[in-house]
């Protein structure tokens, strides 16, 4: 997630989110030509997805994936 939830807040460290396989995206809201907000089914709506960004998940989506597992792991 690009949130500052997550990412973390100036120097804190990343935060593993846990436990969200059932989460669905209620809502797909379009911002302009240059984002998209999702909406959760979890209450999470805050995050704004440029096209670049989303277009970068599809092209690393295995690394990532991969790197996301490795890290549970640890």
């Amino acid at each position: 997630s690009p949130s500052a939830e997550v990412q973390g807040h100036g120097a804190e460290p990343m935060k593993m989110v846990l436990n969200k396989q059932h989460v669905g995206i209620k809502e797909i809201v379009p911002l302009g030509h240059y984002a998209i907000r999702l909406d959760f089914d979890d209450g999470h709506n805050s995050g704004l997805f440029s096209w670049s960004y989303i277009e970068a998940l599809q092209e690393q989506q295995k690394t990532l994936w991969d790197k996301y597992k490795a890290r549970i792991t640890e």
